[in-house]
């Protein structure tokens, strides 16, 4: 019972993603993983420890107020691994705007900051802010430390952030600002482990789960991403349309007289491979289907991944690697060999075998562009770099004493 412990908070939108760590002198060391699908009926909160899984059902509903599913999802996870000394509490922030530029201890001034940027990411901004609360309130001492998206991407060019309307917008923020950056920077790490020297060259990595992206890496450090000023824009997602021809907006507040509030929620609800198909949001659903308007949106999301590396190799002058990672990209082969079948003519080839099993690297021998598929880890990345802060925070104490 005596370990520190560090607890992390990923909130997706469908998801809300937990991280155990217990905090050591070099790097916190995670000890469990858990993981609530706000789709299930009841909730459910599904525990992972090394290589055993365990489901827990849970009492408390979905509200707005998550202080009981807060509590008692922290109340299960503290009896199940028997410890419950909590130092810190980490948690994904979407969307830091221009404001945050790294990890940040959370007070009253900084959790305002991040509900006044929630109009810029509505599915995933508000639960956070409503997580940062319900610690607040069961838990008012601990410290809490936000980790930005949209940090990672601070490297890019002032180019490159830019949006084709008039030059006052950009100053009021409307702007690129890219997205998933603690996947990427997970994978950045990973890519260097993995593969050195590819790590230092040009490489696109293709984030693909339910929210999905692709960022161009170049030394590992952010270059472009497709996700710009929100998290629709770029390829086509779960629910979420990505880039759309603004007409088609216009043509829906017009003719078809759709309110505001209705084209948001189509935007981030109606579109996507459940638009397109019809039939699921669910890649994984829509691989297994037979149905040809499930075969259609796959073959569509592929061409469109295929589009994007190609745009990302042109912003790096070149490409010497790609990576797979998140849910459908560690675990769609046959999508990645559509992809990488359509990037033939830039040099990709894959070993179907090493592609069929997942392997860590797919590319074929006389391939001139290495492919991996990396799993990402955005919670570790989260555990780091709140641990970084309380190490900071306790460093000024003792200065100060």
């Amino acid at each position: 019972m005596n370990q520190n412990l560090l607890l992390t908070l990923n909130p997706g939108s469908s998801t809300i993603k937990l991280g155990l760590f217990a905090e050591a002198h070099e790097s916190p060391r995670r000890i469990g993983s858990g993981m609530i699908d706000l789709r299930q009926t009841p909730l459910m909160l599904h525990i992972s420890e090394g290589d055993e899984h365990f489901d827990v059902a849970l009492r408390s509903e979905l509200q707005e107020d998550l202080h009981d599913l807060i509590r008692e999802t922290v109340d299960v996870l503290v009896k199940h691994f028997a410890s419950d000394h909590f130092i810190g509490a980490g948690h994904r922030v979407v969307h830091g705007g221009d404001r945050f530029a790294g990890p940040t201890l959370i007070d009253d001034d900084v959790l305002a900051g991040i509900a006044s940027l929630s109009h810029l990411a509505p599915l995933h901004q508000p639960r956070a802010v409503r997580l940062i609360e319900a610690f607040r309130k069961i838990w008012p001492n601990l410290p809490q430390i936000a980790s930005f998206d949209t940090a990672f991407h601070r490297s890019q060019s002032p180019i490159e952030r830019r949006l084709p309307i008039p030059r006052g917008l950009y100053d009021e923020g409307l702007k690129r600002y890219g997205f998933h950056g603690l996947s990427y920077k997970f994978i950045a790490g990973a890519l260097a482990r993995e593969a050195p020297e590819i790590a230092q060259a040009r490489v696109v990595v293709a984030h693909l789960g339910s929210g999905a992206s692709l960022c161009a890496l170049d030394g590992g450090a952010s270059q472009s991403c497709s996700m710009g000023f929100s998290t629709l824009d770029g390829i086509p997602m779960a629910t979420r349309s990505g880039a759309l021809d603004p007409g088609v907006l216009l043509y829906l507040l017009q003719a078809k007289q759709m309110s505001v509030p209705d084209l948001e929620d189509f935007l981030y609800h109606r579109c996507g491979l459940i638009g397109l198909s019809g039939i699921s949001a669910d890649a994984r659903v829509l691989s297994e289907s037979t149905d040809a308007a499930a075969v259609e949106a796959m073959a569509y999301f592929a061409g469109a991944i295929a589009r994007e590396v190609a745009a990302k190799a042109t912003s790096l002058g070149g490409l010497d690697g790609i990576v797979f990672t998140a849910g459908i990209g560690e675990h769609q082969p046959a999508l990645r060999a559509t992809v990488c079948k359509s990037l033939g003519w830039v040099g990709v080839s894959i070993d179907d075998q090493a592609n069929a099993a997942n392997a860590r690297r797919i590319h074929a021998p006389d391939s001139r562009v290495s492919v991996f598929v990396l799993p990402t880890d955005e919670e570790t990345v989260i555990a780091s770099e709140a641990s970084d802060i309380l190490r900071e925070q306790a460093s000024r104490s003792r200065g100060s004493a």
